[in-house]
C-alpha cells in the first residue's frame, strides 16, 4: 500500500535514523494519544531501542512526546504479535470478512488493550495501512483450530 509521508513525519524518521541509526519505514504522529509510533525494520529493532531502552529515552526527550515502535514483518501474524508487545499473543485469526481476531494470554489483556485504548488504537492504523484489515475482536484465552 502506498502512502505519502508528510514534511513532519520525515523530519522523525530522519532524527530516529541519526539518534539510533535504525532504519524506520514509517512514522504516525497520533495527536489523539501524544505519541509518535515508528515502523522499524525487520532486525532493526535492537538499534532502536538501544541498551536498556535508552534510545527510546532519548527520542522522547528530543522530541517530547511519548515513542513507541513496531518491528515490521511481511507476515501478518507475526506483525500482530509485535504491535501487541509485551503482551502474549497466543493466536491470530484472519476471518474472511478481512477482521482479524486476536488471542491474548488471560494475564495480558490489560496490557493489549493499552491505557483508554490506546493499543488497540495502534493496531488498528497499523494493520488498515499495511494489510488492508480491519482488527476485529482482541480476545483472553486460545484460539480454535476449528
Amino acid at each position: 500500500m502506498i502512502r505519502t509521508i508528510s514534511f513532519k513525519e520525515r523530519r522523525y524518521i530522519e532524527e530516529l535514523r541519526i539518534l539510533t541509526r535504525a532504519t524506520a519505514l514509517d512514522c504516525i504522529i497520533d495527536e489523539r494519544f501524544d505519541r509518535i509510533i515508528y515502523l522499524i525494520k525487520e532486525g532493526d529493532m535492537g538499534l532502536a531501542i538501544g541498551r536498556k531502552g535508552n534510545n527510546i529515552r532519548k527520542m522522547q526527550r528530543v522530541l517530547g512526546k511519548r515513542v513507541e515502535m513496531v518491528e515490521y514483518s511481511p507476515e501478518i501474524e507475526r506483525f500482530t504479535k509485535n504491535v501487541f508487545k509485551p503482551a502474549e499473543v497466543t493466536g491470530v485469526e484472519r476471518r474472511d470478512d478481512g477482521k482479524i481476531t486476536v488471542y491474548i494470554s488471560k494475564g495480558d489483556l490489560g496490557i493489549a488493550i493499552g491505557k483508554g485504548g490506546c493499543t488497540i488504537e495502534k493496531a488498528r492504523n497499523l494493520l488498515s495501512r499495511y494489510f488492508d484489515a480491519e482488527l476485529g475482536e482482541v480476545l483472553a484465552g486460545e484460539a480454535s483450530d476449528a
